[in-house]
Formats: C-alpha cells, structure tokens, sequence
C-alpha cells in the first residue's frame, strides 16, 4: 500500500469507528471521551499537512486550504445543526464532526496497482463524501425493516418504519413505541424513558402490565429512586427479574396489588396526574428524551393494556456512518458516481 503517512496514519479511524458502531448497535450509548483524543489527532493531521504545503504558493496548497475549510466551516458545523434540529444524537454530532477533522481532504491509495479511493470527487471534501455515503446506506435501513416484516407475514402500511414486537420484550430493547390509544403514530414513547420511568418507580414492567388500574393512581407512588439515564446497561432491572423476596430495586417498598373490584374501580377514576407523569419529570434532574407528559401517560396506557406493540426501532447514525467511511475509503463518493451515470455531473 503506498500512501502518505498522514493518511496511513487515518486508516486508525476505522477500528474505532467500528468499535463505536457497535456499542451503539448494543447500548445506543457512547462515552464522551472518545471523542477528544479523534479531534486531537485529526487536528494534528491536519497541522503536519498544513506545514508541509507551506507557505501555500502552489495550486496544491491553496486547494488543501479551501478544502480543509470547507469541511471545517461547513461539515463540521453542518453536524452540530443537525443535533440542534433534533436529526441527530449528539454522539451521531460529535462523530461527524471528527469525520470533518480528520478527512479534509481525499486520502489516496494504492492497493496492488489499484488506486483507492475508486471515485473522486471535483469538490474534493472527503468528510462531505462520507457523509451522502452515510445517508444513502442510512436510506436502505427502512426498505430492510420492510423487508423484515415481510418475511414475518407482517404487511402493513407501517411496514417500513415499525415492526410489532412482545411487549415483555420492551426493557430489552431500543427505539420508541409507534403507537398510541388511538392507533398507530411517529410521536410514541421513548424506551429510554419507558425504562427511566420504570426505575424512577421502582418497578418492573411485569408489575405494572399485573396491576395498571393501581399503578395509574397517582397515590400510589411512594419511595422513588434514581431513574438513570434509561440506557438498558445500566441500573435495575425492569424486565420482571426479582429476587425471591420481590423487594423493589435499591431497597424500595413493592406496591401491594389491588383486589378485582378494586382494580375495576380504579380504572375509572380520573386522577389529576395519571401515573404520576408530570411529578416523574418534574424530579427527574435532566429531561427524558423529549417525553412529555401526555406522550408518557400514552405510553404507559399502551404497554399496560397490549401483549404485542409496533416499536420503530430506530437506527443509530454512527453504524451507517461507519459503513459510510469503510466505502468512502475504498469505493469512493458513491452519490457522485450515481449523479454521473444519470448524466448529471
């Protein structure tokens, strides 16, 4: 492989990427640390580059300025507004982000007579390539969702955003409900929050599908404890694991369960705050995932009362992202190479 040592030295990118992608596959989290030590050593990059073009008399110098500051003024600021607009996670902001520091410019090289990246681009931004790979991969994450209800026999207009799924199986996974009361809808409740109210209770699913007239009561909230940040690696269980004691998670009181009259009557009582939902985020110290009130009472009215759900499982950007790097590296600007077999570039 010959190639300059910068970028030998950026091929180290993607291990890490595939190592983030999937723990983001896994826990939908990813540390903020990892992300310093790819800015440093991109901005390093970028510097040993700078100062080897010097003092930019030539062609060559001047591009790599207005490429590296198009992908620094432009692409990296371009992740930021997207988190800001809600499109993108913040650790999905800060990867592409990394991306803008790191490519710059298109890396080269060649791989037994073959050069490599494949297709170039007359802009020349490679972070900009990685990511119209990024949404073009993230594009075919739906028609496979389609594709995997299919196979299932499940055929529905929902078929390309959502999949039904065991309730029993919530705690365990990723994603939000699409659905509510009245049918099926894009604004479902999240499952991280589903998982922080859980905590916040000190309860597992399987106790509040038992008893959902009780539990609705907002009086019958006593002890609370840490809700943590819904992730399904961290805190107590909520999938109906209990010890043999059935004690609550962290020493909590269990909520004893109402008798069948009792029950039928609380299920049309009208409370002032149904499950406690305003109280849950209002002693919750950050928010949770964009969940109000109304959306977690309809959440919570849903599981309760449904043995199968819709869950859109939602995808983290990081793993197309990675994806998007891995054929950016190799193939090239798949978006470019299209648009020129139309005739348009």
């Amino acid at each position: 492989m010959f190639a300059t040592l910068p970028d030998l030295l950026r091929l180290l990118v993607v291990p890490a990427f595939a190592w983030a992608a999937i723990r983001d596959v896994r826990t939908r989290r990813l540390p903020n640390r990892i992300w310093p030590p790819l800015y440093l050593f991109g901005a390093l990059l970028l510097v040993w580059e700078a100062a080897s073009m010097w003092p930019f008399a030539g062609s060559d110098g001047r591009l790599f300025l207005v490429l590296a500051a198009i992908s620094l003024l432009f692409v990296a600021p371009l992740g930021y507004a997207f988190w800001y607009l809600g499109a993108f996670g913040g650790a999905d902001a800060k990867a592409m982000i990394a991306l803008a520091v790191i490519f710059p410019t298109f890396p080269a090289y060649e791989v037994a007579g073959l050069a490599l990246p494949l297709v170039d681009t007359d802009l020349g931004v490679f972070s900009l390539t990685i990511l119209t790979n990024t949404v073009l991969l993230g594009l075919a994450y739906p028609v496979g969702l389609a594709a995997l209800n299919l196979v299932r026999g499940e055929v529905s207009s929902n078929m390309f955003f959502a999949r039904p799924v065991a309730t029993e199986s919530l705690p365990d996974r990723h994603g939000r409900l699409f659905e509510g009361p009245d049918g099926p809808t894009r604004d479902g409740l999240d499952l991280d929050a589903l998982r922080m109210y859980l905590r916040w209770r000190g309860l597992t699913l399987a106790e509040l599908r038992a008893d959902p007239a009780e539990l609705r009561d907002p009086a019958s909230v006593a002890q609370t404890f840490d809700p943590t940040d819904g992730g399904t690696h961290v805190g107590p269980r909520t999938d109906g694991g209990r010890a043999v004691d059935d004690a609550a998670p962290d020493g909590g009181t269990p909520v004893d369960a109402a008798g069948g009259a009792e029950r039928d009557a609380a299920s049309r009582r009208d409370f002032d705050d149904p499950w406690a939902a305003e109280r849950f985020l209002d002693e919750i110290d950050h928010g949770a995932y964009g969940t109000d009130a109304a959306t977690l009472r309809d959440g919570l009215d849903v599981v309760a009362g449904e043995d199968r759900v819709l869950v859109s499982p939602g995808m983290p950007f990081v793993v197309p992202m990675a994806l998007g790097l891995v054929v950016s590296l190799t193939y090239g600007d798949a978006l470019f190479a299209l648009l020129g077999v139309v005739g348009l570039v």
